[in-house]
Protein backbone atom coordinates (compact mmCIF):
# COMPACT_ATOMS: atom_id res chain seq x y z
CA UNK A 1 0.00 0.00 0.00
CA UNK A 2 1.24 3.45 -0.86
CA UNK A 3 1.73 5.73 2.13
CA UNK A 4 2.89 8.99 0.57
CA UNK A 5 2.38 9.88 -3.10
CA UNK A 6 4.32 12.55 -4.96
CA UNK A 7 2.41 14.08 -7.88
CA UNK A 8 4.72 15.15 -10.70
CA UNK A 9 2.28 17.32 -12.60
CA UNK A 10 0.10 20.41 -12.41
CA UNK A 11 -3.37 21.74 -13.24
CA UNK A 12 -6.58 19.79 -13.13
CA UNK A 13 -4.94 16.35 -13.38
CA UNK A 14 -2.79 17.09 -10.32
CA UNK A 15 -5.90 18.11 -8.41
CA UNK A 16 -7.67 14.95 -9.60
CA UNK A 17 -4.84 12.78 -8.22
CA UNK A 18 -4.66 14.69 -4.92
CA UNK A 19 -8.36 13.96 -4.37
CA UNK A 20 -8.05 10.28 -5.32
CA UNK A 21 -5.09 9.86 -2.94
CA UNK A 22 -6.98 11.50 -0.10
CA UNK A 23 -9.96 9.19 -0.59
CA UNK A 24 -7.62 6.20 -0.18
CA UNK A 25 -5.94 7.64 2.92
CA UNK A 26 -2.72 8.33 1.01
CA UNK A 27 -0.68 11.41 1.95
CA UNK A 28 -0.14 13.64 -1.10
CA UNK A 29 2.90 15.75 -2.01
CA UNK A 30 2.81 18.27 -4.85
CA UNK A 31 5.82 19.53 -6.76
CA UNK A 32 5.31 22.88 -8.47
CA UNK A 33 7.07 25.61 -10.37
CA UNK A 34 7.49 29.18 -9.12
CA UNK A 35 4.53 30.13 -11.35
CA UNK A 36 2.22 27.53 -9.80
CA UNK A 37 2.52 28.32 -6.11
CA UNK A 38 -1.13 29.45 -5.95
CA UNK A 39 -2.75 26.48 -7.68
CA UNK A 40 -5.59 24.65 -5.95
CA UNK A 41 -3.68 21.36 -6.13
CA UNK A 42 -0.80 22.89 -4.16
CA UNK A 43 -3.25 24.28 -1.61
CA UNK A 44 -5.07 20.97 -1.09
CA UNK A 45 -2.05 18.65 -1.01
CA UNK A 46 -0.64 17.65 2.36
CA UNK A 47 2.78 19.02 1.38
CA UNK A 48 4.26 21.00 -1.51
CA UNK A 49 7.76 21.59 -2.84
CA UNK A 50 8.81 24.29 -5.30
CA UNK A 51 11.28 22.63 -7.68
CA UNK A 52 12.20 25.40 -10.10
CA UNK A 53 11.31 28.17 -12.50
CA UNK A 54 8.18 28.70 -14.56
CA UNK A 55 9.53 27.01 -17.68
CA UNK A 56 8.70 23.31 -17.69
CA UNK A 57 12.32 22.48 -18.48
CA UNK A 58 13.30 24.14 -15.20
CA UNK A 59 10.73 22.30 -13.08
CA UNK A 60 8.23 19.69 -14.30
CA UNK A 61 10.68 18.16 -16.81
CA UNK A 62 13.66 18.23 -14.42
CA UNK A 63 13.96 14.59 -13.28
CA UNK A 64 16.61 15.36 -10.66
CA UNK A 65 14.46 18.09 -9.12
CA UNK A 66 11.35 15.86 -9.01
CA UNK A 67 13.25 12.96 -7.44
CA UNK A 68 14.92 15.31 -4.98
CA UNK A 69 11.50 16.43 -3.77
CA UNK A 70 10.31 12.82 -3.59
CA UNK A 71 13.21 11.84 -1.35
CA UNK A 72 12.91 14.99 0.81
CA UNK A 73 9.20 14.40 1.40
CA UNK A 74 9.52 10.71 2.22
CA UNK A 75 7.30 9.72 -0.72
CA UNK A 76 7.20 6.04 -1.60
CA UNK A 77 5.42 6.47 -4.96
CA UNK A 78 5.23 8.93 -7.87
CA UNK A 79 2.20 9.55 -10.10
CA UNK A 80 3.21 11.28 -13.36
CA UNK A 81 -0.30 12.34 -14.54
CA UNK A 82 -0.30 13.05 -18.29
CA UNK A 83 2.13 15.11 -20.37
CA UNK A 84 5.50 16.24 -18.98
CA UNK A 85 7.37 13.07 -17.82
CA UNK A 86 4.43 10.67 -17.92
CA UNK A 87 5.71 8.73 -20.94
CA UNK A 88 9.42 9.09 -20.24
CA UNK A 89 11.00 5.67 -19.87
CA UNK A 90 14.05 7.33 -18.34
CA UNK A 91 11.89 8.94 -15.66
CA UNK A 92 10.09 5.67 -14.86
CA UNK A 93 13.44 3.90 -14.62
CA UNK A 94 14.98 6.60 -12.40
CA UNK A 95 11.94 6.50 -10.07
CA UNK A 96 12.31 2.74 -9.67
CA UNK A 97 16.09 2.94 -9.21
CA UNK A 98 15.48 5.44 -6.41
CA UNK A 99 13.49 2.76 -4.59
CA UNK A 100 10.10 4.34 -5.33
CA UNK A 101 6.94 3.03 -7.01
CA UNK A 102 6.15 4.47 -10.44
CA UNK A 103 2.36 4.62 -10.83
CA UNK A 104 2.24 3.27 -14.36
CA UNK A 105 3.94 0.68 -16.54
CA UNK A 106 7.65 -0.02 -16.10
CA UNK A 107 10.27 1.59 -18.31
CA UNK A 108 10.54 -1.34 -20.71
CA UNK A 109 6.80 -1.21 -21.50
CA UNK A 110 6.91 2.58 -21.98
CA UNK A 111 9.81 2.14 -24.40
CA UNK A 112 8.00 -0.59 -26.27
CA UNK A 113 4.50 0.95 -26.42
CA UNK A 114 5.15 4.66 -25.79
CA UNK A 115 7.38 4.77 -28.85
CA UNK A 116 4.81 4.91 -31.63
CA UNK A 117 6.98 3.18 -34.23
CA UNK A 118 7.84 0.28 -31.89
CA UNK A 119 4.17 0.03 -30.83
CA UNK A 120 3.17 -0.47 -34.48
CA UNK A 121 5.54 -3.40 -34.79
CA UNK A 122 4.29 -4.88 -31.51
CA UNK A 123 0.67 -4.60 -32.66
CA UNK A 124 1.54 -6.38 -35.91
CA UNK A 125 3.19 -9.16 -33.92
CA UNK A 126 0.06 -9.45 -31.74
CA UNK A 127 -2.17 -9.75 -34.80
CA UNK A 128 -3.79 -6.32 -34.43
CA UNK A 129 -4.36 -4.48 -37.76
CA UNK A 130 -2.36 -1.26 -38.26
CA UNK A 131 -2.42 1.50 -40.88
CA UNK A 132 0.00 0.66 -43.73
CA UNK A 133 3.32 2.44 -43.20
CA UNK A 134 7.01 2.10 -42.44
CA UNK A 135 8.47 -0.68 -40.33
CA UNK A 136 9.83 1.44 -37.52
CA UNK A 137 11.55 4.85 -37.50
CA UNK A 138 13.22 6.34 -40.55
CA UNK A 139 16.64 7.92 -40.19
CA UNK A 140 16.96 9.66 -43.56
CA UNK A 141 14.86 11.38 -46.19
CA UNK A 142 16.05 8.85 -48.74
CA UNK A 143 14.61 6.00 -46.66
CA UNK A 144 11.34 7.92 -46.30
CA UNK A 145 11.02 8.50 -50.04
CA UNK A 146 11.66 4.82 -50.70
CA UNK A 147 8.98 3.70 -48.20
CA UNK A 148 6.55 6.30 -49.54
CA UNK A 149 6.76 4.77 -52.99
CA UNK A 150 5.62 1.43 -51.54
CA UNK A 151 2.88 2.77 -49.21
CA UNK A 152 1.51 5.52 -51.46
CA UNK A 153 0.43 9.14 -50.90
CA UNK A 154 -0.94 10.98 -48.99
CA UNK A 155 1.18 10.09 -45.96
CA UNK A 156 1.47 11.17 -42.36
CA UNK A 157 4.92 11.85 -40.95
CA UNK A 158 4.64 11.11 -37.23
CA UNK A 159 7.00 11.51 -34.29
CA UNK A 160 7.93 8.13 -32.79
CA UNK A 161 7.97 9.63 -29.29
CA UNK A 162 5.05 11.95 -30.03
CA UNK A 163 1.73 12.81 -28.51
CA UNK A 164 -0.83 15.60 -28.45
CA UNK A 165 -0.61 16.08 -32.21
CA UNK A 166 2.95 17.38 -32.11
CA UNK A 167 5.53 16.43 -34.72
CA UNK A 168 2.96 15.45 -37.36
CA UNK A 169 2.91 16.51 -41.01
CA UNK A 170 0.85 15.37 -44.03
CA UNK A 171 2.66 14.93 -47.34
CA UNK A 172 0.70 14.57 -50.57
CA UNK A 173 3.65 14.32 -52.96
CA UNK A 174 7.37 13.44 -52.94
CA UNK A 175 8.19 17.17 -53.04
CA UNK A 176 6.07 17.82 -49.93
CA UNK A 177 7.67 14.85 -48.18
CA UNK A 178 11.09 16.29 -49.00
CA UNK A 179 10.12 19.62 -47.43
CA UNK A 180 8.15 18.33 -44.45
CA UNK A 181 10.30 15.38 -43.36
CA UNK A 182 13.06 17.55 -41.80
CA UNK A 183 10.42 19.89 -40.31
CA UNK A 184 8.70 16.99 -38.54
CA UNK A 185 12.04 15.68 -37.28
CA UNK A 186 12.95 19.12 -35.96
CA UNK A 187 9.64 19.56 -34.14
CA UNK A 188 9.86 16.06 -32.70
CA UNK A 189 13.35 16.77 -31.39
CA UNK A 190 12.23 20.08 -29.85
CA UNK A 191 9.07 18.67 -28.23
CA UNK A 192 10.17 15.22 -27.13
CA UNK A 193 13.96 15.24 -27.19
CA UNK A 194 13.79 12.52 -29.86
CA UNK A 195 13.74 13.36 -33.56
CA UNK A 196 12.75 9.88 -34.80
CA UNK A 197 9.76 9.82 -37.15
CA UNK A 198 7.89 7.17 -39.15
CA UNK A 199 5.34 7.11 -41.98
CA UNK A 200 1.70 6.03 -42.09
CA UNK A 201 -0.81 6.21 -44.93
CA UNK A 202 -3.13 9.19 -44.31
CA UNK A 203 -6.78 8.16 -44.04
CA UNK A 204 -8.63 11.42 -44.54
CA UNK A 205 -12.19 10.48 -43.62
CA UNK A 206 -11.48 8.33 -40.58
CA UNK A 207 -12.72 8.67 -37.05
CA UNK A 208 -10.37 8.72 -34.06
CA UNK A 209 -11.58 6.14 -31.54
CA UNK A 210 -9.66 4.97 -28.50
CA UNK A 211 -10.13 2.11 -26.03
CA UNK A 212 -9.41 2.45 -22.31
CA UNK A 213 -7.74 -0.54 -20.69
CA UNK A 214 -6.49 -1.49 -17.23
CA UNK A 215 -3.91 -4.22 -16.69
CA UNK A 216 -1.97 -5.72 -13.79
CA UNK A 217 0.85 -7.26 -15.79
CA UNK A 218 -1.00 -10.55 -16.25
CA UNK A 219 -4.63 -9.81 -17.00
CA UNK A 220 -6.29 -6.84 -18.70
CA UNK A 221 -9.84 -5.51 -19.11
CA UNK A 222 -11.32 -2.80 -21.33
CA UNK A 223 -13.65 -0.01 -20.26
CA UNK A 224 -15.14 0.57 -23.70
CA UNK A 225 -14.25 3.27 -26.18
CA UNK A 226 -14.13 7.05 -26.52
CA UNK A 227 -14.90 8.99 -29.70
CA UNK A 228 -12.26 11.73 -30.13
CA UNK A 229 -12.73 12.79 -33.76
CA UNK A 230 -13.55 16.46 -33.09
CA UNK A 231 -10.02 17.85 -33.23
CA UNK A 232 -8.36 21.09 -34.24
CA UNK A 233 -4.83 20.71 -35.54
CA UNK A 234 -4.91 17.18 -34.14
CA UNK A 235 -5.68 18.51 -30.65
CA UNK A 236 -8.83 17.01 -29.16
CA UNK A 237 -11.57 19.51 -28.35
CA UNK A 238 -14.70 17.49 -27.60
CA UNK A 239 -14.90 13.81 -26.65
CA UNK A 240 -17.72 11.42 -25.95
CA UNK A 241 -18.28 7.85 -24.81
CA UNK A 242 -19.41 5.59 -26.35
CA UNK A 243 -18.83 6.36 -30.04
CA UNK A 244 -21.97 7.06 -32.08
CA UNK A 245 -20.36 5.25 -35.04
CA UNK A 246 -19.95 1.74 -33.66
CA UNK A 247 -22.50 -1.04 -33.54
CA UNK A 248 -22.29 -3.65 -30.79
CA UNK A 249 -20.35 -6.19 -32.86
CA UNK A 250 -17.72 -3.67 -34.01
CA UNK A 251 -17.39 -2.34 -30.45
CA UNK A 252 -16.76 -5.85 -29.13
CA UNK A 253 -14.17 -6.57 -31.83
CA UNK A 254 -12.34 -3.30 -31.24
CA UNK A 255 -12.28 -3.60 -27.45
CA UNK A 256 -11.18 -7.24 -27.52
CA UNK A 257 -8.28 -6.37 -29.82
CA UNK A 258 -7.17 -3.76 -27.26
CA UNK A 259 -7.28 -6.31 -24.45
CA UNK A 260 -5.35 -8.82 -26.57
CA UNK A 261 -2.59 -6.29 -27.28
CA UNK A 262 -2.42 -5.20 -23.61
CA UNK A 263 -2.08 -8.80 -22.44
CA UNK A 264 0.44 -9.57 -25.21
CA UNK A 265 2.83 -7.01 -23.67
CA UNK A 266 1.85 -7.81 -20.04
CA UNK A 267 0.66 -4.26 -19.62
CA UNK A 268 0.49 -2.72 -16.13
CA UNK A 269 -1.63 0.29 -15.16
CA UNK A 270 -4.04 2.46 -17.13
CA UNK A 271 -3.48 2.79 -20.85
CA UNK A 272 -5.26 3.83 -24.01
CA UNK A 273 -5.06 2.22 -27.44
CA UNK A 274 -5.92 4.56 -30.28
CA UNK A 275 -7.48 3.48 -33.57
CA UNK A 276 -8.63 4.95 -36.85
CA UNK A 277 -12.09 3.78 -37.86
CA UNK A 278 -13.20 4.01 -41.46
CA UNK A 279 -16.95 4.70 -41.61
CA UNK A 280 -17.15 3.57 -45.21
CA UNK A 281 -15.52 0.16 -44.85
CA UNK A 282 -15.99 -0.53 -41.14
CA UNK A 283 -12.24 -1.21 -40.81
CA UNK A 284 -10.29 -0.38 -37.63
CA UNK A 285 -6.56 0.27 -37.58
CA UNK A 286 -4.39 0.54 -34.45
CA UNK A 287 -2.28 3.71 -34.56
CA UNK A 288 -0.65 4.13 -31.14
CA UNK A 289 -0.83 3.56 -27.40
CA UNK A 290 -0.67 6.10 -24.60
CA UNK A 291 0.94 4.52 -21.54
CA UNK A 292 -0.68 6.83 -19.00
CA UNK A 293 -3.99 8.29 -17.87
CA UNK A 294 -5.67 10.39 -20.57
CA UNK A 295 -7.09 13.94 -20.37
CA UNK A 296 -10.49 12.56 -21.37
CA UNK A 297 -10.59 9.71 -18.83
CA UNK A 298 -13.58 11.22 -16.91
CA UNK A 299 -16.09 10.28 -19.62
CA UNK A 300 -15.06 6.64 -19.26
CA UNK A 301 -15.53 6.94 -15.52
CA UNK A 302 -18.99 8.46 -16.04
CA UNK A 303 -20.28 5.62 -18.26
CA UNK A 304 -18.72 2.77 -16.28
CA UNK A 305 -18.81 4.09 -12.71
CA UNK A 306 -15.16 3.05 -12.26
CA UNK A 307 -12.59 5.45 -10.79
CA UNK A 308 -9.54 4.96 -13.03
CA UNK A 309 -7.09 6.92 -10.88
CA UNK A 310 -8.13 4.96 -7.79
CA UNK A 311 -7.58 1.67 -9.64
CA UNK A 312 -4.14 2.88 -10.76
CA UNK A 313 -3.15 3.66 -7.17
CA UNK A 314 -4.48 0.37 -5.80
CA UNK A 315 -2.58 -1.69 -8.37
CA UNK A 316 0.59 0.34 -7.91
CA UNK A 317 0.24 -0.36 -4.19
CA UNK A 318 0.36 -4.10 -4.81
CA UNK A 319 -3.23 -5.19 -5.37
CA UNK A 320 -4.06 -7.30 -8.45
CA UNK A 321 -6.60 -6.01 -10.93
CA UNK A 322 -9.87 -6.41 -9.05
CA UNK A 323 -12.19 -5.88 -12.04
CA UNK A 324 -13.50 -8.63 -14.29
CA UNK A 325 -14.79 -7.89 -17.78
CA UNK A 326 -18.31 -9.16 -17.07
CA UNK A 327 -18.62 -6.62 -14.22
CA UNK A 328 -17.89 -3.58 -16.43
CA UNK A 329 -21.17 -2.29 -17.81
CA UNK A 330 -21.66 0.55 -20.28
CA UNK A 331 -24.31 2.85 -18.81
CA UNK A 332 -25.63 5.94 -20.62
CA UNK A 333 -23.60 8.53 -22.53
CA UNK A 334 -21.00 11.10 -21.48
CA UNK A 335 -19.30 14.05 -23.19
CA UNK A 336 -16.28 16.14 -22.24
CA UNK A 337 -15.83 19.73 -23.41
CA UNK A 338 -12.32 21.11 -23.03
CA UNK A 339 -12.47 24.70 -21.80
CA UNK A 340 -9.26 26.36 -22.97
CA UNK A 341 -8.07 29.91 -22.29
CA UNK A 342 -8.16 30.71 -26.01
CA UNK A 343 -10.21 33.00 -28.24
CA UNK A 344 -11.94 31.00 -31.02
CA UNK A 345 -12.66 34.27 -32.88
CA UNK A 346 -8.93 35.07 -33.12
CA UNK A 347 -7.52 31.78 -34.38
CA UNK A 348 -7.55 30.40 -30.84
CA UNK A 349 -5.11 33.02 -29.60
CA UNK A 350 -4.04 32.22 -25.99
CA UNK A 351 -5.88 34.35 -23.40
CA UNK A 352 -4.55 33.57 -19.92
CA UNK A 353 -5.68 36.00 -17.22
CA UNK A 354 -7.18 36.43 -13.77
CA UNK A 355 -10.48 34.81 -12.77
CA UNK A 356 -12.65 37.77 -11.74
CA UNK A 357 -15.96 35.95 -11.62
CA UNK A 358 -16.89 32.27 -11.81
CA UNK A 359 -20.11 30.26 -11.81
CA UNK A 360 -19.95 26.54 -12.53
CA UNK A 361 -22.99 24.67 -13.82
CA UNK A 362 -24.55 22.23 -11.36
CA UNK A 363 -27.22 19.56 -11.37
CA UNK A 364 -27.54 15.83 -12.10
CA UNK A 365 -24.83 14.37 -14.36
CA UNK A 366 -22.54 17.43 -14.22
CA UNK A 367 -18.85 17.06 -13.30
CA UNK A 368 -16.22 19.81 -13.31
CA UNK A 369 -12.48 19.09 -13.48
CA UNK A 370 -10.69 22.39 -12.86
CA UNK A 371 -8.41 24.21 -10.45
CA UNK A 372 -9.91 27.64 -11.21
CA UNK A 373 -11.17 29.83 -8.39
CA UNK A 374 -11.97 33.57 -8.09
CA UNK A 375 -8.74 35.56 -7.90
CA UNK A 376 -6.59 32.83 -9.48
CA UNK A 377 -4.37 34.05 -12.33
CA UNK A 378 -3.76 31.49 -15.10
CA UNK A 379 -0.01 31.49 -15.90
CA UNK A 380 0.98 31.85 -19.57
CA UNK A 381 3.68 29.17 -19.53
CA UNK A 382 1.68 25.96 -19.93
CA UNK A 383 -1.12 24.24 -21.83
CA UNK A 384 -4.21 26.43 -22.23
CA UNK A 385 -6.64 23.84 -20.78
CA UNK A 386 -8.24 25.40 -17.68
CA UNK A 387 -11.29 23.18 -17.16
CA UNK A 388 -13.09 20.08 -18.37
CA UNK A 389 -16.86 20.21 -18.34
CA UNK A 390 -18.07 16.61 -18.22
CA UNK A 391 -21.75 15.74 -18.64
CA UNK A 392 -23.60 12.41 -18.38
CA UNK A 393 -27.14 11.38 -19.26
CA UNK A 394 -29.06 8.28 -20.26
CA UNK A 395 -28.78 8.73 -24.04
CA UNK A 396 -26.77 10.72 -26.60
CA UNK A 397 -29.69 12.99 -27.43
CA UNK A 398 -30.24 13.79 -23.76
CA UNK A 399 -26.56 14.32 -22.92
CA UNK A 400 -26.15 16.83 -25.77
CA UNK A 401 -29.13 18.80 -24.48
CA UNK A 402 -27.84 18.68 -20.91
CA UNK A 403 -24.38 19.77 -22.09
CA UNK A 404 -25.82 22.81 -23.85
CA UNK A 405 -27.75 23.73 -20.73
CA UNK A 406 -24.57 23.39 -18.62
CA UNK A 407 -22.70 25.73 -20.96
CA UNK A 408 -25.47 28.29 -20.65
CA UNK A 409 -25.09 28.21 -16.85
CA UNK A 410 -21.27 28.44 -16.98
CA UNK A 411 -19.94 31.98 -16.44
CA UNK A 412 -16.29 32.99 -16.32
CA UNK A 413 -15.19 36.63 -16.12
CA UNK A 414 -11.59 37.73 -16.64
CA UNK A 415 -10.54 36.03 -19.87
CA UNK A 416 -12.00 34.44 -22.99
CA UNK A 417 -12.41 30.68 -23.30
CA UNK A 418 -13.56 28.13 -25.86
CA UNK A 419 -16.96 27.72 -24.16
CA UNK A 420 -18.65 29.60 -27.01
CA UNK A 421 -17.17 27.16 -29.53
CA UNK A 422 -18.81 24.25 -27.72
CA UNK A 423 -22.15 26.04 -27.67
CA UNK A 424 -22.01 26.38 -31.45
CA UNK A 425 -20.87 22.78 -31.92
CA UNK A 426 -23.72 21.41 -29.82
CA UNK A 427 -26.24 23.25 -32.02
CA UNK A 428 -24.77 21.91 -35.25
CA UNK A 429 -27.01 19.32 -36.97
CA UNK A 430 -24.07 17.20 -38.13
CA UNK A 431 -22.66 16.97 -34.61
CA UNK A 432 -26.12 16.18 -33.26
CA UNK A 433 -26.42 13.35 -35.79
CA UNK A 434 -22.92 12.03 -34.99
CA UNK A 435 -21.79 12.54 -38.60
CA UNK A 436 -18.17 13.72 -38.40
CA UNK A 437 -14.57 12.58 -38.83
CA UNK A 438 -11.16 13.90 -37.80
CA UNK A 439 -11.26 16.57 -40.54
CA UNK A 440 -14.77 17.81 -39.71
CA UNK A 441 -13.83 20.52 -37.20
CA UNK A 442 -11.24 22.13 -39.48
CA UNK A 443 -13.81 22.35 -42.30
CA UNK A 444 -16.47 23.59 -39.88
CA UNK A 445 -14.21 26.31 -38.47
CA UNK A 446 -13.48 27.55 -41.98
CA UNK A 447 -17.17 28.36 -42.47
CA UNK A 448 -18.55 31.75 -41.37
CA UNK A 449 -19.85 31.53 -37.80
CA UNK A 450 -23.41 32.37 -38.80
CA UNK A 451 -23.48 29.43 -41.24
CA UNK A 452 -22.10 26.68 -39.04
CA UNK A 453 -25.27 26.21 -37.01
CA UNK A 454 -27.74 26.44 -39.86
CA UNK A 455 -26.29 25.49 -43.22
CA UNK A 456 -23.76 22.75 -42.66
CA UNK A 457 -26.31 20.03 -43.28
CA UNK A 458 -27.49 21.59 -46.53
Amino acid sequence: MIGTLLIANRGEIALRIVRAARELGIRSVMVHSEADINTMAVQLADEAHCIGGARASESYLDIDAVLGAACASGADAVHPGYGFLSESAEFARRVTEAGLIFVGPDASIIERMGNKAMARNTAIAAGVPVVPGSQGSLATLEEALEVAEEVGYPLMIKASAGGGGRGIRIANTPDELTTLFPQARGEAEACFGNGDVYLERFIGSARHIEVQILGDGVRAVHLFERECSLQRRRQKIFEESPSPALDAATREQLCQSAVALAEYVNYFGAGTLEYLYDDMTGECFFIEMNTRIQVEHPITEMVTGIDLVREMLLMAGGQPLRLHQSEIILNGWAVEMRINAEDPARQFFPCPGEVKGLRWPTGPGIRIESGLYPGYRVPPYYDSLVAKLVVWDTSRAMVLRRALQALEEFQLEGFITTASLHQRLLQDPEVAAGRFDTQFLERWLALPAERTATEVAA
